[in-house]
């Protein structure tokens, strides 16, 4: 900890006398606010601050120290431009109450943001508001309700598949809808038999993540978006896995009525990456006015563009101006960057790779689900379970051997399940080497089941007793 290393004298750096002025203003602040003595901060030198947050920073996995095969998050190398641009002035110092005059350069890129998302994704309008994808499932989720209840007939169901993130059931029910669970079928994906079985006149839509969490294209989407159209259902898309389609489909042309972008991992910032997230909310026309406020539009007779607070049917405010801007911006960088070719190389490599990675891996681990993936892939450890060591203790390796484990124990439908997803920026050398190192600990499941027991072994915390942790939770450090 930096105050174990603090000695008293020691000084990082000076700060200036105090004027006449700021004196006068300090003596403004009544008596019962001020301190009746200095902060207890740590006193030690610059180099010394230096070495302790560097060190700190190798002793934390990140996705610019080492692999990072985290299923359905992905969490991949980004240019450093994004952040660059985002930390510009002209956006990270712009004030939300300034008027829309004052800061055209901001709204025109929103503005091209939405462009380019509605030409990405087929829908016809954008909202920027919503500030993770939590968020903007909620967000879908109260523009169906307020479409039902506009046009009169107020319904209460939501279905979802067994294999959602689980978020999705949460969201339905803070939007006030009940959720009926469909089984995925044998071969992964739901049957639009088995949605027409469910279906009835309180059925408000459908919640779909497609590709869907096991890695496979729900390819019966068009037969079941027509079941919940014609009992005048909506269907919402999950976008968590939208970067297996850039450039390849368009969600908005094959059924869907609203999706949600994770803008913070498909097009920049890597999931979790330490600041808010960005969840970009598309719809098709009909769904335009629900949209939340305020919406970017242009002037009919100046063509200046704006923020437009008076929308009768949107759901209100969601978030505040501008939504997360710095998240927009760094999404915005990226597809200009790219381009349509580079979006669309985007997917096809991160579906190349995880379809690399799974034959490489397929005769030493079970594969539930064995057929061509999309951006990412299941498997199981119940072969390595059977021999003494389950999925956890197989992750707890993997950091020994220098890798981020991948998602363990989702979707729920697979018994000892990895969810890997090596996304598109990492090279065949990196997904080779990943492989032996999974073969390799497999093949230690079975000679010596006791060592991944223990694992691991190299990290600067080493296993830790997490029932015990949980049941007696102390986060604060008294030193």
């Amino acid at each position: 900890m930096i105050y174990e290393k603090s000695v008293p004298g020691k000084t990082g750096f000076t700060l200036p006398k105090t004027s006449k002025a700021e004196a006068d203003l300090l003596g403004l602040i009544p008596g019962k606010f001020r301190r009746e003595k200095d902060a207890d901060l740590p006193e030690v030198t610059e180099g010394e601050v230096m070495r302790h947050f560097v060190g700190l920073s190798v002793k934390n996995h990140h996705i610019d120290k080492g692999f990072y095969p985290l299923g359905s998050c992905t969490m991949k190398y980004n240019p450093k431009i994004n952040d660059k641009v985002a930390g510009m002035e002209g956006f990270a110092a712009v004030h939300p109450l300034a008027p829309c005059h004052s800061v055209p350069g901001t709204l025109q890129v929103m503005h091209g943001l939405a462009e380019y998302l509605k030409e990405i994704s087929g829908f016809d309008a954008i909202s920027l508001q919503p500030v993770a994808g939590a968020q903007g499932e909620f967000v879908g989720l109260l523009i169906m309700r307020a479409y039902h209840i506009d046009k009169g007939k107020p319904r209460k169901k939501i279905l979802i598949p067994d294999s959602a993130h689980g978020t999705n059931p949460a969201s339905v029910s803070m939007a006030g809808f009940e959720a009926v669970t469909i089984k995925t079928g044998p071969k992964g994906i739901i049957s639009a038999e088995e949605v027409r079985g469910m279906v009835d006149e309180d059925t408000a839509g459908l919640m779909l993540t497609n590709p869907n969490t096991v890695g496979l294209f729900e390819s019966n989407i068009e037969e079941i978006a027509k079941i919940i159209h014609d009992a005048g259902g909506l269907i919402y898309m999950d976008g968590a896995n939208l970067n297996a389609q850039l450039g390849i489909a368009k969600p908005g042309k094959i059924g869907f009525d609203i999706l949600h972008f994770n803008l913070h991992k498909t097009f920049s910032t890597p999931h979790g990456g330490g600041g808010p997230g960005a969840g970009a909310v598309g719809v098709v026309a009909k769904l335009a006015d629900f949209l939340p406020a305020p919406f970017i539009d242009k002037d009919p007779e100046t063509g200046k563009l704006f923020l437009n607070f008076d929308r009768p049917k949107s759901i209100g405010r969601v978030h505040s101006f501008y939504g997360n801007l710095a998240n927009s911006v760094r999404a915005y960088v990226y597809i200009r960057s790219l381009g349509a070719k580079g979006l669309r190389r985007v997917s096809e490599n991160a579906i190349i790779n995880a379809n690399y990675l799974k034959a490489l891996v397929k005769d030493e681990y079970d594969m539930p689900y064995d057929a061509i993936c999309q951006h990412e892939f299941v498997l199981s450890c119940s072969r390595q379970k059977k021999k003494g060591a389950k999925a956890l203790d197989i992750a707890k390796r993997l950091l020994d051997y220098g890798y981020h484990a991948p998602t363990v124990y989702f979707p729920l439908i697979v018994s000892e399940a990895f969810m890997i997803e090596p996304t598109e920026t990492e090279s065949r050398q990196t997904l080779e080497e990943f492989a032996k190192a999974l073969i390799d600990i497999s093949k230690e499941a079975e000679s010596d089941p006791e060592k991944l027991h223990n694992a691991p072994y190299t990290t600067p915390v080493r296993r830790l007793n997490e029932v015990k942790a949980a049941r007696e939770l102390d986060v604060c450090y008294t030193g």
